[in-house]
């Protein structure tokens, strides 16, 4: 599979793209600083900036899908960068033709209760806020959108490096916990779901969320 990824060396992207090139896959990482990444077969780097939506459109043009891992922690106005570029890609990815788009969520959106998200317990951590916000408007954006087949995959309330497992729960809208109440995924087997995806769609058009 010829894939495009968006945000190939941030924290989600860069176990995306391991997981990728592991499976065999040939992969154009899309990033804002080619060099953080390194030489490797089947794999080609760009300079890209999600903003600039004509140039983004050429740079997808002929690839399968689309794997979005952008974000914007590192921006002053990270909720309204985000958007920005979420607005952008999927723009992008309309234009170019390539068929299918695939997007690391946030847990945030998920609900705890009926009608209650993660994101409205007052003790959700204060710096997570804004790209917690994105996410979810990111996701009422996709299921608004009619052009493309989309997906989004949610991880568990603590994404963190740890091990390629391969064993994992999915669900749709609500966490997922384990039996001492904890939410946990590592970030190795959060790719191990998102390319489980890629490879044969099981969600599309709609969200879906991984934990332990």
């Amino acid at each position: 599979m010829n894939i495009a990824l968006i945000g190939a060396s941030g924290f989600i992207g860069s176990a995306l793209l391991r997981e990728a090139l592991a499976r065999g896959h040939r992969v154009t990482a899309l990033v804002s600083r080619p060099e953080r990444l390194a030489p490797a077969a089947q794999l080609a780097v760009r300079k890209a900036d999600v903003l600039d939506t004509v140039q983004l459109t050429g740079q997808l043009r002929g690839h399968d899908l689309v794997l979005s891992a952008f974000s914007g922690h590192a921006q002053p106005d990270i909720y309204g960068y985000y958007m920005r570029g979420m607005r952008s890609i999927v723009g992008a990815v309309r234009e170019s033709g390539v068929p299918r788009l695939l997007v690391v969520g946030g847990a945030g959106s998920l609900e705890v209760a009926p009608g209650r998200k993660v994101i409205d317990d007052p003790g959700f951590p204060a710096q997570w806020r804004a790209t917690a916000e994105g996410a979810r408007d990111a996701l009422e954006m996709l299921r608004a959108e009619q052009a493309l087949d989309w997906t989004m995959l949610s991880p568990a309330a603590h994404i963190a490096p740890g091990a390629r497992t391969g064993r994992f729960r999915l669900g749709t809208d609500q966490l997922l916990v384990d039996d001492v109440g904890e939410s946990r995924i590592s970030v190795e087997d959060y790719a191990v779901a998102m390319l489980d995806e890629a490879e044969q769609p099981k969600h599309l058009r709609r969200r879906f969320c991984i934990a332990y």
